[in-house]
């Protein structure tokens, strides 16, 4: 099949992490792919004067020296548009399937001409955090008549209990296992946990870092790890003593996994949370707060869930993975790292190929698809 991706830009998400490795899967299976993206934000000259009277010279430095991101990194074939503006039919060839990945390009697909390809949008969240005044138009996107897939049940759970069933089908995410593995060892005796750093409230890094001042109080040679796209400010401090990793390269990140005793993962909203399984490919085992797919990951016992948005839950499960013997760590360890191995990206692949390859969407392709 033909397959075209769109995307908004080009950029280090875990969004943009998915459709790249799809991308790559689809087209090692044969499948033509293309993924089409907007030319990436620029400030304009009022931004950038603000930006430099309030001497944010971290974000000045990201806005003229953007990192490369996902799609561009995995060399698959990418088409980026000349400026920031909406994808149009004409910025996208005729294919049988054409995949919008976020709510503002499943508009834009929507315009879109049935050669084209048929419609699906791959619901990686529910996009409403960015800006409340948004809500009306995502609802209208997500409402849109085209196949609908989200990646975790929990996600198909919070939207359909806005706007009822919609007929989303699900189709989890994967890790990938190559660049996310460790080899067994043992628990460290001074320990360490590890978390994601960002500004964005809804990541929770507050959160993780409240959470591990608290543990210090019973564990105090507690050592702490993380990393991130984003510079520590005095606004969002990290716990004392942090060794952070600012942007680090995507080969180093495995290392940073395995470096820790435990991974926490405090985020309010998360449509997947694709560190969970990224440090349990890693045999680290996560302490999380009930969001994305977090509860059918840990749900079994695999890892710890705590209560949401509580760094005391979450420093209770810290003290208490790290007063574990050595053999129960070890055991807990085993079995995040046997999880994260039994479904991979080339069986995410094979789910999107049979969702997208079902009756009513394989009656609309092309007779030479």
């Amino acid at each position: 099949m033909r397959i075209t991706f769109l995307l908004p830009s080009d950029n280090l998400t875990g969004g943009n992490r998915v459709v790249s490795i799809y991308a790559q899967q689809l087209m090692a299976r044969g499948h033509d792919v293309l993924v089409v993206t907007c030319a990436t934000d620029r400030l304009s000259p009022r931004e950038m004067l603000r930006t430099v009277h309030k001497r944010d010279w971290q974000s000045l430095k990201n806005h003229l020296t953007p990192q490369t991101g996902h799609i561009a990194l995995s060399g698959v074939p990418h088409k980026i548009l000349e400026r920031p503006r909406a994808i149009k039919a004409h910025d996208v060839p005729d294919a049988d399937i054409v995949i919008a990945t976020w709510w503002e390009t499943a508009l834009w697909m929507h315009a879109m001409p049935q050669c084209k390809g048929r419609k699906v949008h791959l619901i990686q969240g529910y996009e409403i955090w960015l800006d409340p005044k948004m809500v009306a138009r995502v609802h209208a996107a997500l409402q849109l008549p085209n196949l609908k897939i989200a990646i975790s049940s929990d996600l198909k759970h919070t939207i359909e209990e806005k706007l009822g069933a919609t007929g989303i089908h699900v189709v989890p995410n994967a890790v990938d296992l190559h660049q996310f593995t460790a080899p067994q060892r043992t628990r460290q005796v001074a320990p360490t946990v590890g978390f994601i750093y960002a500004h964005a409230a809804t990541k929770g890094a507050d959160i993780c870092t409240r959470a591990c001042e608290l543990a210090r109080q019973q564990i105090p040679n507690l050592n702490v790890v993380a990393f991130g796209a984003d510079q520590p400010s005095a606004a969002l401090p990290l716990p004392s003593s942090t060794d952070y990793f600012y942007r680090p390269a995507q080969d180093q990140l495995k290392a940073i996994y395995a470096r820790c005793d435990a991974w926490l993962f405090g985020s309010r909203l998360d449509s997947f949370g694709l560190p969970i399984l990224e440090a349990m490919a890693c045999r680290t085992p996560v302490i999380a707060a009930p969001v994305g797919a977090a509860q059918d990951l840990l749900g079994d016992g695999t890892g710890i869930l705590v209560a949401k948005e509580s760094p005391e839950a979450m420093a209770t499960a810290i003290v208490a993975l790290c007063r574990e013997s050595t053999h129960e760590w070890l055991m807990r360890s085993d079995r995040a790292y046997l999880k994260a191995r039994s479904y991979a990206w080339d069986d995410a692949a094979t789910r999107l190929l049979n969702t997208l390859q079902q009756p009513e969407v394989a009656a609309c392709l092309p007779h030479h698809a």
